[in-house]
C-alpha cells in the first residue's frame, strides 16, 4: 500500500504550503512510504484528486484543495481529518495501516480492547449473578432453623410471662376470699355473742320479776 499526498508545489497560498509541509513532516517522522502527487505541474494529478475526493468532502465550490490524502484509490481525507486524527493519536487507522508495536496508537488500541474485554466478562459475570439471584428460596430455608427455634423460643416466653400474671391473679383472688370466710365468721360469733347476752338478761329480768312478785 501507497499513501499519496497530492500538494501543489507551486502554491501561493502560505496556509496551503504549511499544511502540506505539516503532513509530509508528520509522514516522515513516523517512517511512513509514502509519494508526493504534484497537481500545480501535472494536470492529470489534479483530474484524478478531483474526481476521487468525495462529493461529501467536496468545499461548496467542488475544488478541494491540497493537501489531500490517499491509501491508494482509498480516500482518507484532507489537513483538518488528518489534523484530527494526530491528535487522537489515530493517524495509522486514518491512513488505513496498522499500528506499529509499541506506537501510541497500538498502545491505546491494547488499552481501549482490555476495557472491552473486561467489560464483557463484568457483564457476564451480572448476568450470572442475576441468574442466580433469579432462583425463588423457600422462607425456611432462607431464615434456616434458627428462625423456626426463634418462634418457639417467642411462643414460650410469651407463655411463661403470661402465667405469673394468671397465678398472682389466683393467689390475690385467694386471699381476699379467705379474708372475707374470716370476716363472716367473726360477724357470726359476734351475732351469736350478742344472742346469748340477750338470754342472759332476759333470764335475769324474769328471775328478778318472780322474786319481786313473790314478795
Amino acid at each position: 500500500m501507497v499513501i499519496k499526498v497530492f500538494l501543489a508545489t507551486s502554491s501561493g497560498s502560505t496556509a496551503i504550503k504549511k499544511k502540506q509541509q505539516d503532513v509530509v513532516a508528520f509522514l516522515e517522522a513516523l517512517k511512513v512510504e509514502y509519494a508526493q502527487l504534484d497537481i500545480a505541474c501535472n494536470e492529470q494529478n489534479r483530474m484524478w484528486m478531483r474526481q476521487n475526493v468525495p462529493e461529501e468532502k467536496k468545499p461548496s465550490n467542488g475544488i478541494p484543495l491540497p493537501p489531500q490524502i490517499f491509501n491508494e484509490e482509498s480516500y482518507c481525507g484532507d489537513y483538518e481529518t488528518f489534523f484530527d486524527a494526530k491528535e487522537d493519536n489515530a493517524v495509522y487507522s486514518f491512513l488505513g495501516l496498522a499500528a506499529p508495536p509499541g506506537s501510541k496508537e497500538a498502545m491505546q488500541a491494547d488499552e481501549e480492547q482490555h476495557i472491552v474485554e473486561n467489560g464483557t466478562h463484568a457483564d457476564e459475570s451480572n448476568e450470572e449473578g442475576a441468574a442466580d439471584d433469579s432462583i425463588e428460596v423457600p422462607e425456611g430455608d432462607r431464615n434456616g432453623d434458627a428462625h423456626g427455634e426463634a418462634e418457639e423460643g417467642e411462643g414460650v416466653e410469651a407463655d411463661e410471662l403470661a402465667e405469673p400474671e394468671e397465678n398472682e391473679a389466683t393467689e390475690g383472688d385467694e386471699g381476699h376470699a379467705e379474708e372475707d370466710g374470716e370476716q363472716e365468721e367473726e360477724d357470726l360469733q359476734s351475732e351469736d355473742e350478742e344472742e346469748a347476752d340477750v338470754e342472759e338478761e332476759g333470764e335475769e329480768f324474769l328471775e328478778e320479776t318472780r322474786e319481786e312478785v313473790a314478795e
